[in-house]
Parts: structure tokens; sequence; C-alpha cells
């Protein structure tokens, strides 16, 4: 899943992509208001990760206009903003969830995951489809109830087929979820991670569809 970070602390916000790039988040950071908002016209997030207090433009600009702008994507503000009213003020704005720093890494995963699953339209954090069940929390999965083995790339990619089975995606649509500004991108690496994904799911599971992009059936 592919995320924008915003948060003007560089500590702060480098142990939170290291954290979450370990748990499989591609992350794209940034550190001011203006910056945010240049961020989500031009991508597609899965979830946004919104400090308050930003330089150019504050937080909480930056999500009345993305909600004005009709965008539905989840966002999580994480800020040192304790009080009462700016919890209010955040969430009657829009925000999805709210975190007050000093937040544990495991938390922050846990409410990120609890968004994401309910974006998805679904209550259970376990994901089934066709014999294969996975789990975001503890980043299991299984076939026919055997565990089976995947590189946290294998498991993201598994994840968006399985959060919308039946749904083709295209190749760009897969790399956004794989990576972020940072990562390098081979010209192949989509399907080096789908071809893996067949050795050890069945060569059937995911489809090709001609011209397009791939699928898991429902």
């Amino acid at each position: 899943m592919r995320i924008l970070l915003v948060e003007d602390d560089l500590m702060v916000g480098e142990a939170v992509r290291k954290g979450l790039r370990q748990d499989g988040f591609a992350v794209d950071w940034v550190q001011d208001g203006v910056a945010a908002q240049l961020a989500l016209r031009q991508e597609d997030y899965a979830l946004v990760l919104l400090d308050l207090g930003l330089p150019q433009k504050n937080g909480l600009d930056v999500l009345q206009e993305l909600r004005a702008s009709g965008s539905k994507v989840p966002v999580l503000i994480a800020t040192a903003r304790d009080a009462v009213a700016d919890r209010v003020a955040g969430l009657d704005a829009g925000a999805d969830d709210y975190l007050i720093k000093p937040y544990d890494l495991e938390e922050l995963s846990a409410r990120m995951r609890a968004l994401l699953r309910r974006q998805s339209g679904r209550a259970d954090s376990l994901i089934e489809v066709r014999g294969v069940s996975l789990n975001p929390a503890t980043r299991e999965v299984l076939l026919q109830g055997l565990p089976v083995t995947l590189s946290a790339r294998e498991f993201t990619l598994l994840q968006a087929f399985l959060d919308r089975p039946g749904v083709v995606l295209s190749r760009a649509q897969l790399e956004e979820k794989l990576y972020g500004w940072d990562d390098s991108v081979d010209s192949n690496a989509v399907e080096v991670h789908i071809h893996a994904l067949r050795k050890k799911l069945g060569s059937d599971f995911i489809k090709n569809v001609r011209g397009i992009g791939y699928l898991v059936p429902k």
C-alpha cells in the first residue's frame, strides 16, 4: 500500500518512514503543507498520515481542501496537539482518526490497517479468496490452511489483488501500490513478483487480461 507521510520533523519522519516500510508500506514523505497538496493532486494514495503544525500551510487547511475536492482517501492525523478542541476540529474537518504524539509505531500501523480495512468495506482483518487467506496484521498468508512465505513486495501485491477480487489492475496501478518516490523500479518488476506469486499460489491464481492488466477472480 502506498501512503503519503506529511511530517516536518526530520527525526520523526525518518523513524516513521522506516517503520512503515518494514511493515510493507510504500511511503512518500513531504515536509510542508504545500508539498502535501501537490502530492495529493498528482498521486493516488491509499492513506494520508498528516501532521497539523506544518510550514507554509497547516495540516488542517490541507485536510479541509482535500475534502472540499471530493477526495475520500483515509486521513489519520498524527500530531502533538492534544487539546480536545484540536481533536474535534481535526475530526470535524474530515479526518478519519486522530493520534497524539509521541505514539507507538505498532499502534500507528494498527490504526492504519483499521482505516484501510474500513475503506475496503471489510470488518474482519482476515482476507480470504479462493483458498488463500491473508492477514495484514500478522502478515501471514495461508494456502488451503498451509503457510506460504512471501517477500514484502509479494505480500503487498497479493493484498492489492485480494482487496479487489475480480477487478483488473494495470501494471501502472500495481507499481503505484508497490513503490514510492525513492524506490527504483525495474521495467519488469511487477511481472517478476506475479511470476513468484503464481509459483507459490498456483499458476492460475492470478489471471492475465491481455492488454489491460491482471486480476484474481472471485
